[in-house]
């Protein structure tokens, strides 16, 4: 019945990935050997030069291999500090989107052993101010891309806004430990209190002017880190927003268990 529910409203995911790119002493790339960076250094803002974009090879290099890989990658750019970038992929209905981002992460990490980088999704790389990086995750249903979708839109907030304290442990790799030190409230990255708004990139959902314009589209969830695990983020928001759940399992509450095919007591190992 669940399934039904919520393939009748086809969710559509648009995912935003924004990575640094570190050398072999893990400092970001184009950074001074002399230094490291300072909070609140406003030095480099999504620019261009060859004093400002480092790694933009990689950064292209990745897109075309993404794109010869089937991947449904959609853009990129230059982030807010040196040697920080993002992709996006999407939009794609359910699982694919989820599907190509963790492809396009493998390639990423494959292809930065080829220019003698190392790539990192930590959200809070740099201790301080800005250089955060997130895994924003543009969510919408057949409802709220036809006319009048915007009501829809907003009548999603109070349902995010009664799961959103569930919902942060979900958002990094770690049960939300990691995503703390990046959800400050400014620089562009949402506080960790809860709230919306039209095109205010400090609110932890944002609906783009565009879309208030238009009266129908989609939100953009801002809480995920960079190191979020896509197909926990999706499946909550689905879980929330269209079958309206008020409670959400948190994997990363108790160890999981993997259990082996194979019995490794069993297996006798050659001398």
């Amino acid at each position: 019945m669940e399934k039904q529910e919520v393939t009748s409203v086809t969710p559509w995911f648009g995912l935003e990935q924004e990575y640094s790119i570190i050398d072999v002493s893990n400092r970001p790339l184009g950074w001074p050997s002399s230094f490291m960076p300072q909070p609140n250094t406003p030095i480099h803002h999504d620019a261009v030069g060859m004093h400002k974009a480092f790694g933009r090879d990689l950064y292209e290099a990745h897109l075309f291999a993404c794109l010869y890989a089937g991947i449904n990658i959609s853009g990129g750019n230059a982030e807010a500090c040196p040697g920080q970038w993002e992709f996006q992929v999407g939009p794609s209905e359910g699982l694919k989107a989820s599907d190509d981002l963790w492809m396009a992460r493998y390639i990423l990490h494959r292809l930065s052993e080829e220019f003698g980088v190392a790539v990192s999704f930590h959200p809070k790389l740099i201790p301080g101010g800005a250089g955060a990086c997130g895994g924003h995750v543009n969510f919408s249903t057949s409802p709220m891309r036809q006319e009048g979708g915007i009501n829809h839109i907003k009548a999603a907030m109070p349902l995010l806004a009664r799961t959103h304290k569930q919902f942060l442990p979900l958002c990094d790799a770690h049960g939300g430990a990691d995503n703390v030190s990046r959800l400050m409230g400014f620089f562009c990255t949402a506080s960790v209190e809860f709230k919306w708004g039209i095109e205010d990139r400090d609110a932890t959902i944002r609906i783009p002017r565009q879309v208030a314009l238009e009266g129908k589209g989609f939100l953009e969830d801002r809480r995920p880190a960079a190191n979020f695990d896509p197909y926990l983020v999706t499946d909550a928001l689905v879980r929330v927003v269209v079958l309206g759940h008020e409670t959400l399992q948190n994997p990363y509450a108790e160890p999981r268990v993997v259990k082996l095919a194979v019995d490794l007591s069993k297996v006798k190992l050659d001398d």
